[in-house]
């Protein structure tokens, strides 16, 4: 594979590079140390598996991959009711589903517990709060799904931005992989990076997938700050399609999903098919319509799918029903994997019984 392959590679379902000049000049040098740092914060649904392509993308374009398993921050942001234990068990079913995706061998995970061992780590931490007023890191909370105001009630809030900056210059990351809730997060880092004399991080960012319910007000979903409200959500299960669905549930919840003909905007039907089918190599969507209705159909590029749906075309029923299909066929060796798994298949249970916190 050569650089500009690569380049591609690295770039290809992302909605922006922070800059691609300087990720093409890290793949020109060799193997840049990427880095990507989640949650393990509930159960685990179809809007992770865009950052996850993209990790294997970045795998297979040459990138050292490191899984930050934020256990930390997760107790920070209350998730599963601070249940540190719960937490690290969560992170367990993330690591099935990167294996699942062939994965497994080929990425490093560190658990955020080993960093905050090191009085080094704190050192930073507190090195990055010292180079940042109170409202540029009150401005970076929204990567936690906060407002700013809600640092008021819990000032350990505030210290989140700085963790997630710290991890990044504490492992030495190159490239910083995150979904554009991240944004703020990595602009953040090579903010500081100057101030601090470290390498500014590359930041990779992803699509976000839109509720399942839609947006519903439209100017809710413009703002910033209100984005954890028109995403999918695992605290809101009504908005998601989890791995570990049966496909009689997927189905029944791609069914029931938004979808207003003609319309792209905020449509997830539309985005688990730009995102996550069509992400696939060599995907075809097969529309098995009624003769009456146009017969049916084969769509071999999101483009051909996304005219025939604006140009009227293609019914949003039809189109729901092909990609309950594809999605179900797509997601059978991952809820496989998950449920012959013990240890993954007790912590979905754990965590449902216990209920997923925002």
């Amino acid at each position: 594979m050569d650089l500009e392959e690569r380049v591609e590679l690295v770039k290809r379902n992302t909605l922006e590079v922070v800059t691609e000049e300087e990720l093409r000049g890290l793949l020109e040098a060799g193997r840049p140390r990427g880095y990507l740092g989640y949650e393990p914060s509930g159960l685990v649904h179809i809007g992770w598996l865009v950052w996850m392509f993209k990790v294997r993308d970045m795998v297979e374009a040459g990138v050292d991959f490191t899984i930050l398993e934020a256990t930390w921050h997760a107790y920070i942001n209350d998730k599963l009711h601070g249940n540190l234990d719960l937490i690290r068990r969560a992170a367990r079913v993330v690591r099935a589903v990167l294996d699942s995706l062939g994965l497994e061998g080929k990425v490093r995970y560190v658990d955020a517990e080993d960093l905050a061992s090191d009085k080094e780590y704190w050192g930073l931490v507190l090195r990055v709060l010292k180079a940042n007023s109170l409202a540029r890191i009150k401005r970076a909370l929204t990567i936690m799904g906060r407002r700013a105001d809600e640092a008021e009630l819990d000032a350990s809030k505030l210290v989140y931005p700085a963790m997630q900056v710290s991890d990044i210059f504490y492992m030495g990351i190159e490239v910083a992989l995150g979904g554009m809730d991240q944004r703020k997060a990595h602009m953040l880092a090579r903010d500081t990076a100057e101030k601090l004399g470290y390498k500014k991080p590359v930041a990779v960012h992803t699509p976000i997938i839109s509720s399942l319910k839609g947006p519903g007000r439209m100017e809710a979903a413009e703002r910033d700050d209100l984005l954890a409200e028109v995403k999918m959500s695992k605290s809101k299960p009504e908005t998601a399609v989890f791995l570990h669905d049966p496909p009689d549930v997927v189905r029944r919840k791609i069914l029931r999903a938004y979808c207003p003909a003609r319309q792209v905007e905020f449509n997830p039907i539309m985005e688990i098919n730009r995102y996550i089918l069509f992400a696939q190599p060599g995907f075809k969507l097969h529309v098995d319509r009624k003769p009456k209705y146009g017969g049916p159909v084969e769509y071999h590029s999101y483009e051909e799918l996304e005219r025939d749906f604006v140009e009227g075309r293609l019914h949003p029923l039809d189109l729901k029903n092909a990609t309950a299909e594809a999605l179900n066929k797509l997601l059978e060796p991952i809820r496989s994997r998950l449920l012959s798994d013990p240890e993954a298949r007790s912590a979905i249970e754990e965590i449902e019984k216990a209920g997923v916190t925002r």
